[in-house]
C-alpha cells in the first residue's frame, strides 16, 4: 500500500494503555506517523488481525474485566475461531454469502432483499441506495441516494464481499464534487460534496442523467458539511476492506480529498481548532441549536483527518495536506478531549467556575455562566461514566448527549481509551433514557415549551421525543456495535439488537421512533427506511464477525501516545 496505514499493525495496540481524560495533556506526536513506512501488504479477507481482536475484546486489563466487560463475552470470539476459517471469511454466520451452516436470524433475509430492492442504478451499474422505499406518501427527497445515508448500506455490501457497488458510488461522487454549485448566485467551495444525488430517466431519448444537491434544494438551503467527511471515511473503509489501493491512488480521489481538506483546513479568524457550522449541516439537518461547533462534526472532521492521513500520497502535494493534518489533529485532539469532554469531576468544577476570568490562567476559559447548567445533567450524569457534550463556544456549553459524535469519537481514537470506557459506562447506566425499547436516542434529552420554540423556530417535526429532538434512530445501531466491540463491550450490542428485532421488521423498518422510550413509530417516520434496515445488517455482521471493524474503526498507535502530566486539581 502506498500510503502509511498506521492501523493495519496492531501488535502495538493495547487496550490498558490508559488515560485519564481530566489531565493536562502533552501534545499527541502525530508528526511520528509520517514517518512509518509505508505498508504494502493488506489482508484482503479481514480486517483486523487475530492478536488485534484479541486485544480489543478480550485481553482488557485487570480493572476492566469486572466492569468494563461481560466475563462471558469471550465466547462469541472462540465460536468464531473454531467455525471460520481465516481465508474466505465473510460477515459471519447470519448472511447470504455465510457458509458457516448457523440458522440465520429470520430478520436477516429480509433485510437483504429490502436493501437490495432500495438499489440505484444508473447506466446499468448500481451507484447507491434510495433513502426509503415508502411509496404510501409524497417521497420528498427520500428517492434520492443520500451520501450520509449510503454509508451503512455501503458497509453491509462490504462486509458481504461486494464492493463493487461502493467503488461506483465514490466514483459518481467524485465526479459531482466537480461541478459547480451555485445557490442563488453564489458559489459554494470547490471541495463541497453533494448532500444527495438521483438518477433521471429520459425515455424519449433512451438517457439517463445525474442530478445533484448540494444544499440548495435541501430545508433551510444548508450544505452538508458531513458529506465530505463521510466520503473520506467511506473511501479508506473500502481500501481497508478490499487491499485495493488502486482506487484512493487514482489522481481524480487524491483531487477530491485535498478539495475537501482545503476546505476544512483553511485558516480564518477562528481561534479554535474545531469547525464553525451552521444548524443543519449533518445528520442533525434541521434547526435544532447545534449551531457553532457540533460533536457530530468535529468527530467526524477528526476521523476523516486521520484516513486522509492513511490515503494520501507521499508527492509534493500530499506531503503538505498530510503537514498540515498532523498540525490540526495536534490541537483538535487536545480541544476536544480537554474542553468537550465531561464527567462528574469537570462538571462539579464547572459548577464552581467563576467568571470573567481574563489571561492565560484563565480556568473558565469559555466564561460559562455556572447558572446556565441544565437541571438535568446533575441526575443523568452517573457516578461513573462520562461524555463528549454537543457543543462548546463562547459563554454557551451544550450538554446535551449525541449519539453519533460520542461513537465516531471512540470510533477514531479521538477519545482516550478511558473516555471510550466511560461513555459505555455512561450507556449502561443511563440506557432507559438512551435506548429504553428501540435503539438509539439521535440526542438527549429533548427540549419542550419555550426552550422548543425559540430553538427549533416552533418545528412541527422537531417537537419533544421525536425526529431529532429526542427521538430514536434504528441506523444508530452499527454505531453502537462497533463502539461496543473496539471498547470490548459486545454484550451491550447484543442487548441493543434483541431490543431492535423484537420490533423494526413488524413495524416495517421505519425510520425513527417517539417517545422517552421510542415505544411509537415516528408520526412522520418514513417506512422502508434503507439506513434502518443497513444499519441492522452492519450490527449484525460485525458482532458476529468483529474483524469488520478494522474498516471503521482506527486504533490509537504507541507514537500518538500523549505525554501525562497530573494537574493539580486531579485525584483518583
Amino acid at each position: 500500500m502506498s500510503t502509511p496505514d498506521v492501523d493495519v499493525n496492531h501488535k502495538n495496540i493495547k487496550t490498558e494503555d490508559i488515560l485519564c481524560p481530566l489531565v493536562e495533556y502533552e501534545e499527541c506526536d502525530f508528526s511520528k506517523l509520517l514517518e512509518k513506512p509505508r505498508l504494502l501488504n493488506i489482508d484482503r479477507q479481514r480486517s483486523l488481525d487475530e492478536r488485534s481482536i484479541s486485544e480489543l475484546s478480550i485481553g482488557m486489563s485487570p480493572h476492566h474485566s469486572t466492569r468494563g466487560v461481560d466475563l462471558n463475552s469471550s465466547r462469541i470470539f472462540e465460536q468464531l475461531d473454531s467455525v471460520c476459517s481465516p481465508v474466505g471469511r465473510r460477515s459471519g454466520f447470519s448472511t447470504p454469502r455465510s457458509q458457516t451452516g448457523f440458522d440465520p436470524h429470520p430478520m436477516v433475509a429480509e433485510a437483504w432483499e429490502a436493501l437490495r430492492r432500495s438499489l440505484v442504478y444508473f447506466r446499468g451499474q448500481p451507484v447507491g441506495t434510495i433513502a426509503a422505499l415508502d411509496n404510501t406518501e409524497e417521497n420528498l427527497n427520500y428517492d434520492q441516494v443520500f451520501v450520509r445515508d449510503f454509508v451503512p448500506s455501503a458497509l453491509a455490501f462490504l462486509m458481504n464481499g461486494e464492493p463493487e457497488i461502493v467503488k461506483n458510488f465514490i466514483l459518481k461522487t467524485l465526479r459531482l464534487q466537480s461541478w459547480e454549485k451555485k445557490i442563488d448566485r453564489f458559489q459554494l467551495g470547490e471541495g463541497v460534496m453533494p448532500a444527495s444525488f438521483k438518477v433521471l430517466h429520459d425515455p424519449v431519448r433512451n438517457s439517463e442523467t445525474l442530478i445533484a444537491d448540494f444544499g440548495e434544494s435541501a430545508i433551510g438551503r444548508v450544505a452538508p458539511v458531513d458529506s465530505g467527511f463521510w466520503w473520506i471515511i467511506l473511501l479508506r473503509a473500502y481500501t481497508k476492506s478490499t487491499g485495493d489501493t488502486s482506487l484512493a491512488e487514482l489522481p481524480e480521489c487524491q483531487k477530491g480529498m485535498r478539495l475537501i481538506l482545503s476546505l476544512c483546513l483553511s485558516e480564518g479568524f477562528d481561534t479554535f481548532p474545531t469547525l464553525l457550522c451552521a444548524d443543519g449541516c449533518c445528520m442533525i439537518d434541521r434547526r435544532m441549536g447545534v449551531y457553532g461547533y457540533p460533536i457530530e462534526i468535529q468527530a467526524l472532521f477528526f476521523m476523516a483527518l486521520r484516513c486522509a492521513l492513511l490515503l494520501l500520497k507521499q508527492d509534493d502535494e500530499g506531503k503538505e495536506f498530510m503537514e498540515r493534518i498532523v498540525k490540526r489533529l495536534h490541537a483538535l485532539s487536545y480541544h476536544m478531549r480537554s474542553y468537550f469532554w465531561l464527567d462528574l469531576k469537570q462538571l462539579n468544577d464547572i459548577y464552581r467556575y467563576k467568571t470573567e476570568e481574563y489571561s492565560h490562567t484563565a480556568v473558565n476559559k469559555f466564561n460559562v455562566m455556572p447558572d446556565s447548567l441544565p437541571e438535568w445533567v446533575f441526575d443523568f450524569m452517573p457516578l461513573r461514566g462520562g461524555y463528549f457534550i454537543g457543543n462548546v463556544s463562547p459563554a454557551r456549553m451544550d450538554f446535551r448527549w449525541f449519539c453519533l459524535g460520542n461513537c465516531i469519537a471512540i470510533l477514531s481514537s479521538l477519545a482516550t481509551p478511558e473516555q471510550s470506557t466511560a461513555i459505555m459506562d455512561l450507556i449502561e447506566s443511563r440506557w432507559e433514557e438512551l435506548v429504553g425499547e428501540m435503539p438509539l436516542k439521535v440526542c438527549y434529552p429533548a427540549m419542550e415549551t419555550h426552550e422548543w420554540r425559540i430553538i427549533t423556530g416552533c418545528d412541527p417535526k422537531n417537537t419533544r421525543w421525536s425526529y431529532h429532538n429526542g427521538g430514536s434512530w434504528p441506523v444508530l445501531l452499527w454505531l453502537l456495535t462497533a463502539a461496543c466491540v473496539k471498547t470490548g463491550r459486545p454484550q451491550i450490542a447484543r442487548r441493543a439488537i434483541e431490543i431492535a428485532e423484537a420490533r423494526l421488521l413488524k413495524d416495517h423498518w421505519p425510520e425513527y421512533y417517539d417517545g422517552k422510550l421510542g415505544r411509537y413509530i415516528g408520526k412522520q417516520s418514513r417506512k422502508a427506511q434503507t439506513w434502518s434496515i443497513a444499519g441492522y445488517l452492519v450490527a449484525k455482521m460485525m458482532l458476529e464477525d468483529p474483524s469488520h471493524l478494522g474498516m471503521i474503526a482506527i486504533e490509537e498507535d504507541k507514537q500518538m501516545k500523549p505525554l501525562l502530566r497530573r494537574s493539580n486539581s486531579w485525584t483518583l
